[in-house]
């Protein structure tokens, strides 16, 4: 099941590459602001709790795609960009295993144990 949801958001980065291709941006503001999500891990400084919160807020796919389609909808480029930028983001993170936090811990996913947490598992 982890591989499949790891093929899952590769899909879904090279989507969004692929259409961000399509919008006429430089790769530069794609590089720029693809990490700009995980500025949500400063929210771990007031806590695990407030950590996940702020972490799951910008890494869910259901913000992504509403930035998305609100630039769609209300004809803004740049916020249907950001969209997209944010979407291959959440891909890129999935592909590489990590999923929504739960407050018990930062290495607790909803897809299973990473980093130090995966190798204390039995």
């Amino acid at each position: 099941m982890r591989a499949l949801l790891r093929v899952e958001g590769a899909c879904v980065l090279f989507a969004a590459c692929w259409l961000y291709a399509q919008s006429g941006y430089g790769w530069g503001v794609f590089a720029l602001c693809f990490l700009a999500p995980d500025l949500a891990f400063l929210g771990y400084l007031a806590g695990p709790r407030v950590g996940a919160c702020c972490y799951n807020a910008t890494h869910a796919h259901v913000g992504a795609i509403a930035c998305f389609v609100a630039g769609r909808l209300l004809a803004q480029p740049a916020l249907l960009v950001a969209g997209l930028i944010w979407i291959a983001h959440v891909g890129f993170d999935r592909a590489l295993g990590y999923g929504l936090r739960y407050a018990s811990g930062f290495g607790d996913t909803h897809l299973g144990r990473i980093g130090r947490a995966a190798r204390r598992a039995p």
